[in-house]
Parts: C-alpha cells; structure tokens; sequence
C-alpha cells in the first residue's frame, strides 16, 4: 500500500504507507522472521481442518477457504513464544504476536470501502472514528494483545515512514486499525514483549495463499470455549447466478465457556471435557470480514452486524466482559478515494444482499472452528495448560448426534 503524500496546503489525509519488503528501516534479522512466516504459510495446508475431520459446514468455500481467496488480501504472522515456568513480569513466559491482514496487499495503495461494528465493546479497535466518518479504510488492520495495542498503531505509522517517507515538503498522517484480545492467562503480557520489529515482521511476511491457523501471530496465547484458540479463517463463493462473488473471513478468537461450544449444531462443549476455568461468557473476538462485491459503506455495515450470528451458532451470547468488534471491508471499488474530480462507483442492489449475509454467518461460524482445530495445546506462563480440542473426540460427539460427514 503506498503512501499518497500530501503538502501541509492540501490539507487531506495521508494515508498508510506501500507495504514494501526492501531493506529500508528493517531491524537486524527481521529477514529471517519473514522467510520463517512464509515457510509456515505454505506449509498451512497440510495441517487438518474442520472439514477435513468431518465438520458439515453450510456453503462452498473458495480453493483456499481462507480470507485470502478474495483476490488481493495478504495476511502475514509474527509470532513470540519464549520461556516457560513462574511468570515474571518482563522476562516472560512469552505466548504473543501480531497478525496483519492487507486488503490490497503491499503492493496496492487503493484504500478500501469499509464498516465497522462492536457487538460488545469491552475491547478496542483503533482507527474506526475516522472509519466510521469516512467510509474508508487506510492500510491494513492488525491483531494482536490487548496491552500491544498502542505499540502496534505507532509501529505501523513508522513502517509507512521507513518504506515510503515522504519529501520535505510533505508530511504523512496515519491513522492506522488495531484490534485486540487478551491473552494475559498464558502471556506475560505485563511484559509488554511485542516491539516495533514484530510489526514490521508480520507486514512483511503478509501473502496471498493459504493462511497458517491457531497458535500464531495475534492469536497464539488465546483461549476459546476454554480450548486453545487463535488465528482462524474460512471464505464463501457465491454461485455464478447470484453474483458469483468471494467471501472471506479471519478470526482472532479468545472467547467462550467450553460448556457451550456446539460445533455444527452439536453440543460438542458437554460431550468433551475443556480446560473449565471461566465460568461465564468473556474474552474477545475479532472478526475481519472481506469480499470483492461492490459494496458501500453503508452495506458493509449491514453485512458486519451478520458476523454475530455465525459467532452465536458456535455458542457464544457475547458476554458482559468479551470484546466482540468486527470490521468488513471490500476490494471493489478501487478509485473510490481519488483525491480530485467526481468518481463512479459500482454497487450491488440491496436486494441482492442476502448470499453474502449468509456467507457471512457461514464463514465466521467455520473460521472459528478452524482456528480451534489448528490450535495446538499450550503450556504458558505459570504453568498454565490450555489443551487444544482433541480432534478423535469432536468426530465421535459429532457421531453421536448425527452431524459428522464421513
């Protein structure tokens, strides 16, 4: 994405700058952090996913069903797992990260049309004033711990300023979306471990192609239905009479009571023993949906509220203290924020809505799920074990109420 700079005479925004993976402003080793993320990534597919354990999911998916299938999107990981044992403030054990999610990679500076919406607002998400204002949305959107937050938002204003400063005569104005949830069980996250080098990792590893799920990046301390959770991602293809147009979602999930996990439809939370602890609804998720139907800002905010009933068929009734705030956003649409001059723009009828609001509903429900079964059992600080959901046991509970695909 590439800076647009402006003169102080111009007196607009400047926006987040081109994701460029050059060697200008890189930390010492960050290269190797990079080429590491990326091996992950190609290596993602051959891990199981709910469908391949035998999930009946409801729709298609894209070749990926990844966010990534939407033509364009990049996501990239920077993942911190270090130490083990007593929790020491500032020494660790360290179970953190960043995840970014570019909606026109690193190469593309369109902004993007975009809505927000908190289903419950014990959280944050940076960046959705002037979203809310403008109906665009500037850069990337990075996940990641809930005491991360401000570190992350200057670092991605200083990864615009090291790739693509601007001339003296210009300056460079970025309000950059972060979102968060807390991973303070299994993190040291009084310690404050994720730096500016993190950040800058996890944009430059951000591609195309499959997406590494659970304990990465943003995700990798998080804890869901009292399993371990994290990073998760599905998509949706509308068929050709309908538009034939891509749906992707990602989810950082860290939510939910293990006695009300349902996994299509099947009460698998009281068939399989979780790690128990919470005893209400609390956490947090964040939800980033993408697609590359011509939608405007005002039915982006429509098609985002539907990311919370794929949340509630999964079991969760978005508790008092969970951080449950989604962002969509659409690739169509890419002069829409040209600077001078009247645009065209294309738009998809309202009544032509209702297949991507199920989409919606059906590729949150499976990311969720997916990021749980990628999600590999953690020990963290204290000792803490969060064990991941056994993938024998959710085939047999599925079994037993009829729901497995074999």
């Amino acid at each position: 994405m590439s800076n647009r700079h402006r003169t102080p005479g111009e007196a607009r925004r400047h926006h987040p700058g081109r994701l460029l993976a050059d060697s200008v402003g890189r930390p010492a080793g960050l290269c190797l952090v990079a080429i590491a993320a990326f091996t992950a990534a190609l290596a993602a597919d051959s891990r199981p996913r709910a469908r391949d354990l035998g999930v009946p999911f409801d729709g298609t998916p894209g070749p990926l069903n990844s966010i990534t299938d939407v033509a364009g999107v990049e996501v990239g990981h920077s993942t911190i797992i270090r130490g083990e044992g007593k929790r020491v403030a500032g020494k660790g054990p360290i179970r953190t990260g960043v995840t970014a999610v570019l909606p026109r990679g690193r190469e593309n500076s369109a902004e993007v049309f975009a809505a927000w919406f908190s289903l419950n607002g014990d959280g944050e998400m940076t960046g959705t004033t002037w979203l809310e204002d403008s109906g665009f949305l500037q850069g990337p959107v990075m996940i990641t711990n809930t005491y991360s937050v401000g570190v992350v938002r200057d670092s991605v204003t200083a990864y615009c300023l090291a790739r693509n400063r601007p001339k003296d005569d210009e300056y460079c104005w970025s309000l950059p979306v972060v979102a968060e949830t807390w991973d303070g069980e299994l993190n040291d996250i009084e310690g404050f471990h994720v730096k500016q080098e993190h950040v800058f990792a996890a944009l430059d590893a951000a591609r195309g192609g499959p997406v590494t799920e659970g304990s990465v990046g943003g995700g990798t301390g998080m804890i869901c239905h009292d399993f371990k959770g994290g990073i998760g991602t599905s998509s949706r293809r509308i068929p050709e009479k309908l538009g034939g147009h891509t749906l992707g979602v990602l989810v950082q999930c860290n939510y939910g009571l293990g006695s009300r996990l349902r996994v299509a439809g099947a009460p698998v939370g009281l068939e399989i023993p979780s790690s128990g602890e919470r005893v209400e609804d609390m956490g947090s998720i964040i939800i980033v949906v993408a697609t590359d139907a011509p939608l405007l800002p005002h039915q982006l905010k429509r098609l985002v509220r539907r990311a919370s009933l794929g949340l509630a068929r999964n079991g969760s009734y978005s508790g008092e203290g969970s951080g449950d705030i989604f962002i969509a956003f659409s690739t169509a649409n890419p002069g829409a924020a040209a600077p001078r001059g009247s645009v065209s723009l294309s738009m998809l009828p309202n009544d032509r809505l209702n297949p991507l609001f199920e989409a919606t509903v059906q590729a949150t429900e499976e990311a969720i799920i997916n990021a749980m079964v990628a999600a590999d059992t953690m020990v963290g600080a204290d000792d803490k074990k969060v064990i991941a959901l056994p993938h024998e046991r959710l085939r047999e509970a599925l079994r037993k109420y009829n729901r497995l695909k074999e």
